[in-house]
């Protein structure tokens, strides 16, 4: 999650749907939240991955922790520092057991690739 306030943040996620699917999904919210479910994902474990340029940021996931696919891109309002964790959610049950692995918060330099700088 990405967040500069409770008006202006952004998630991906790696949800049991209402089909009863795994599925790589993300939220923005700009003031107005959205909701978009993206792949399905077989088997119980994903690798979500967030990348940001200024004020464009790319959520991408993969099954294999390899191969990483994009899920969206999108501008979000938000200040030169923003907050960065993990959350999880069980807004209809009981909750259930999850494990974060491998976990790493980086801050490097990505190309932007209009630009080449």
């Amino acid at each position: 999650m990405v967040t500069n306030g409770l008006k202006c943040w952004a998630k991906c996620c790696f949800e049991l749907t209402d089909f009863g699917t795994h599925a790589a999904v993300s939220v923005v919210t700009k003031g107005d939240s959205d909701d978009a479910n993206g792949c399905n994902i077989e088997g119980n474990t994903a690798w979500l991955q967030v990348c940001r340029l200024g004020k464009i940021f790319a959520l991408h996931y993969s099954a294999d922790g390899k191969n990483f696919y994009m899920m969206r891109y999108f501008h979000l309002p938000v200040e030169s520092t923003v907050k960065v964790g993990l959350l999880a959610q069980a807004p209809t049950g009981d909750g259930g057991i999850r494990v974060y692995e491998n976990l790493s918060i980086e801050k490097k330099t990505l190309k932007n690739i209009r630009t080449g700088k």
